[in-house]
C-alpha cells in the first residue's frame, strides 16, 4: 500500500524528480505555453506565501472561479500548502447561484479568471462577510478598478517572493504541518433535489481513488490529457491534476471553451474523461456530417456503422466474428474507424472514460465500435469520484463495471447501491444532520442509486432509487431508460419523460438547437430563433418520425405515446437542470405541471408562461404555445 501524503509534498517532490519536464500547458493565442514541474512549484510556493502574507491562515477556504487556467490550479495547490481548503465553483454559474455557495462555504478569499467573473464576485460582495480579498488572474479591463481588496494574481505573487526572502523556512514549515486526514477540496453537489452540499474530501480521499485509477490504466509521466472539465467537478481535480501530480502526467488547459474540440484534435491526449453529454454531442456532430456529406461518402459511413455495431455485437456476446464480417471490420478501420478516431483526437488514446450521468447504449456501441476503448465507471463526490470501472475488454453499456481494488459495494434492502472505502468523504461542511442521512451507522455511504450486482460481479444501475416508480398497472417505470433512447437522436439534445401513476409513457422533447439548425439550413428553411424553429412543422415532423423510429427499439411498455417539443431547451440558469446536466425532476414536474397534465387528459395544445433567467440573473416571462404530438 502507497505511503500516506498530501498534494503539496506530491508537488514538491515532482519539483525535485521531474524537475525539466512538462507538468501543464495553456494555449494562449493559438500557441501552447509550458511550465515545468520546477516553475509550476515556483509558481504555487510564491503564490501561496503571497496568501500567507495577506493575512490567509489555516482552516480557511479559498474560492475559484474560471476556466481552466494553470494559475487556478496553482491556487488550489497553494491553499493546501497553508492549511487552507480551495473551493472551485462553476464558471457559468449566475450571481445568485454564486451567493449561496461562497456564502455557505465562508470563503475569505477569492480568486477569480477575469473581468467578467469579477464582476459577477463584486455583484454579491455585500452577501459575502468572510470574503476579504478578491485577486484577478488577467488585468485585461481591470485598469479602473480601484476597490482596495482587489489584487492582481502577479502583485500576490510579488508580495509572496518577498515574504518568503524575509521568512526563510516559512513554506517549508506550513506545507510539513499538512496531515493525509485534512480537508483538500471542497466541492459542492449539483443540487437536483434543493441547496448544493459542500462535500469535504481529504487529501487520503482523493489519492487513494486516483492511485487506483493510474494502477488500472497504467498512466506514466509521458501521458497528455487535456483539462476542459468544469473544476467545480470532482472529476476535473480526480482525473486531472491529481493524477499529474502522482504520476507526473502533463496537464494540457485549452485556450477557452469555445476550442476544446479543436485543442483536442491538436494535441491528441492518451486518455480523456468526459461526461456522457460530450460524447453524445460528438456522435450528433458525427451523424449530421454524415447526412451532409456526399452520397458515396454518407454510404461509406453508414455501411462501416452497420458493420462495426454486428462486430461489437459479436464482442459483448462473446461470440467469433464471422471471416466477412472481420473482413469488412479491417477496411472500416482504413476507411472510416481510423479517421474519424483522429478527427475527434482520439487516435493516441489508449483509454476513454465516461461518468457522471447514464449514457445511452446506442451511444456507448456506436464509439466502442469505431475502435475506442470507451469504459463506463460509476462514483460520485462524495466517494471521491471512484467506486467501480470496467476492465479492459470488458466494455458494456449495460454495467459500470466492477468494484475498484479496497472499494467495496453492497446492494441493501430496497436496492439502493451502498459504497465503503477510503474515498468516502469526510462530511457535508456544515451539514452534520446531512451527513448523518447518507451514512450508514455501519460506515456505507448511501447513494441513492438503485442497483444490482450481475452474474459476472459487474454493477447495474437502474435509475435513481427515489426516480424509479410504477405505472398503474404496475408496470415498472424508470424515466432515464426512456430518456437515454431518446436523446440518441442528433436532433435532440434533452428529454423528460413521465409515466410513474399513469396509464403510458409520454415526453418532452428539446431540439439540439445546433443540429437541427443546420438542417434546416440544408432545407432552405428560415427561422429566427429557438422558439420558432422548434415548433416549425417541419421540424415537428422530423422529431415525430425520431420518436417513432425510437420506439421501434423500445418494449412495448415503454414505447412513448404522447410527446411535446418544448420551445427553449432545459437551462441551469433556469433551475430546470443542474450545472452538470442533470434533470431536477421535481423542479420541472412543478414548472412543466399543465403540460403533463395536457399528456394525460386528452388535450391537443398546451398553453404555458415560462420564467426565463438571463446571465445577470434578471427574469422575463415568456408565452408558449405547445402542441401535443401522437408518437403511436
Amino acid at each position: 500500500m502507497a505511503d500516506k501524503t498530501t498534494l503539496p509534498a506530491l508537488l514538491l517532490k515532482n519539483a525535485r524528480e521531474r524537475r525539466d519536464q512538462p507538468a501543464m500547458r495553456k494555449k494562449y493565442l493559438g500557441i501552447w505555453r509550458t511550465h515545468n514541474w520546477a516553475q509550476n512549484a515556483d509558481n504555487v510556493r510564491a503564490l501561496a506565501l503571497g496568501l500567507a502574507s495577506l493575512g490567509f491562515t489555516r482552516g480557511e477556504n479559498v474560492g475559484i472561479i474560471g476556466n481552466n487556467l494553470p494559475e487556478l490550479y496553482w491556487t488550489q495547490i497553494a491553499a493546501q500548502c497553508m492549511g487552507g481548503v480551495p473551493v472551485p465553483v462553476y464558471q457559468d454559474a449566475i450571481a445568485k447561484e454564486l451567493a449561496y455557495v461562497l456564502q455557505h462555504s465562508e470563503v475569505s478569499v477569492m480568486v477569480a479568471e477575469n473581468q467578467e467573473q469579477v464582476d459577477k464576485i463584486m455583484s454579491i460582495k455585500d452577501q459575502l462577510p468572510k470574503l476579504k480579498r478578491l485577486i484577478y488572474c488577467d488585468p485585461r479591463g481591470m485598469s479602473d478598478y480601484d476597490e482596495d481588496f482587489l489584487k492582481s494574481f502577479a502583485e500576490v505573487q510579488e508580495t509572496g517572493r518577498a515574504f518568503d526572502s524575509a521568512n526563510a523556512g516559512y513554506f517549508d514549515a506550513e506545507v510539513g504541518k499538512g496531515d493525509p486526514d485534512d480537508i483538500a477540496l471542497m466541492c459542492y453537489t449539483s443540487g437536483t433535489t434543493g441547496d448544493p452540499k459542500g462535500v469535504m474530501l481529504s487529501h487520503e480521499n482523493l489519492l487513494c481513488c486516483s492511485r487506483v485509477f493510474v494502477a488500472a490504466e497504467g498512466i506514466q509521466d509521458s501521458d497528455d490529457f487535456l483539462a476542459y472539465l468544469p473544476m467545480a467537478w470532482v472529476g476535473d481535480t480526480a482525473y486531472g491534476l491529481i493524477i499529474s501530480m502522482l504520476t507526473g502526467a502533463t496537464l494540457n488547459c485549452p485556450e477557452g471553451p469555445s476550442t476544446v474540440m479543436r485543442d483536442l484534435r491538436e494535441l491528441g491526449p492518451t486518455g480523456i474523461i468526459a461526461p456522457p453529454a460530450i460524447w453524445e454531442g460528438m456522435l450528433s456532430n458525427l451523424q449530421l456530417k454524415g447526412v451532409s456529406s456526399s452520397p458515396l461518402k454518407r454510404k461509406l459511413f453508414e455501411y462501416f456503422s452497420d458493420v462495426a455495431g454486428k462486430v461489437q455485437a459479436h464482442k459483448v456476446a462473446g461470440t467469433s466474428v464471422p471471416s466477412g464480417l472481420s473482413l469488412a471490420n479491417a477496411l472500416g478501420e482504413m476507411i472510416v474507424y481510423g479517421p474519424v478516431r483522429d478527427q475527434l483526437g482520439l487516435r493516441r488514446a489508449r483509454w476513454c472514460v465516461t461518468g457522471g450521468a447514464p449514457m445511452g447504449p446506442d451511444t456507448f456501441r456506436f464509439f466502442c465500435g469505431f475502435g475506442i476503448n470507451l469504459k463506463q465507471l460509476y462514483g460520485m463526490t462524495e466517494v471521491g469520484g471512484l467506486a467501480t470501472l470496467q476492465p479492459n475488454g470488458q466494455a458494456s453499456p449495460d454495467t459500470v463495471g466492477v468494484p475498484c481494488p479496497g472499494m467495496e459495494i453492497r446492494i441493501a434492502d430496497g436496492g439502493e447501491v451502498q459504497i465503503k472505502s477510503d474515498g468516502v468523504f469526510a462530511g457535508y461542511y456544515r451539514e452534520e444532520e446531512k451527513t448523518a442521512e447518507v451514512m450508514s451507522e455501519d460506515g456505507w455511504y448511501r447513494t441513492g442509486d438503485a442497483g444490482l450486482m450481475n452474474e459476472n460481479g459487474h454493477l447495474v444501475i437502474i435509475d435513481r432509487a427515489k426516480d424509479v416508480g410504477k405505472m398503474d398497472d404496475g408496470t415498472p417505470f424508470a424515466p432515464q431508460f426512456v430518456e437515454l433512447k431518446l436523446k440518441f437522436s442528433p436532433f435532440i439534445n434533452e428529454a423528460v419523460s413521465f409515466g410513474d401513476g399513469h396509464p403510458f409513457i409520454s415526453a418532452m422533447v428539446a431540439i439540439d438547437f445546433e443540429t437541427v439548425g443546420k438542417w434546416a439550413e440544408s432545407q432552405a428553411l428560415p427561422y429566427t430563433n429557438y422558439m420558432d424553429l422548434s415548433q416549425k412543422p417541419a421540424v415537428i415532423q422530423l422529431v415525430t418520425d425520431e420518436v417513432r423510429k425510437i420506439n421501434q427499439s423500445l418494449p412495448d411498455v415503454s414505447r412513448i405515446k404522447r410527446f411535446v417539443l418544448l420551445t427553449k431547451d432545459l437551462d441551469a440558469d433556469d433551475n430546470e437542470i443542474t450545472r452538470t446536466r442533470k434533470l431536477r425532476r421535481g423542479f420541472i414536474a412543478e414548472k412543466y405541471g399543465p403540460v403533463i397534465e395536457a399528456f394525460y387528459c386528452g388535450a391537443k395544445d398546451v398553453e404555458l408562461r415560462l420564467a426565463v433567467t438571463f446571465e445577470d440573473g434578471s427574469e422575463a416571462f415568456v408565452d408558449a404555445h405547445m402542441t401535443i404530438q401522437e408518437a403511436a
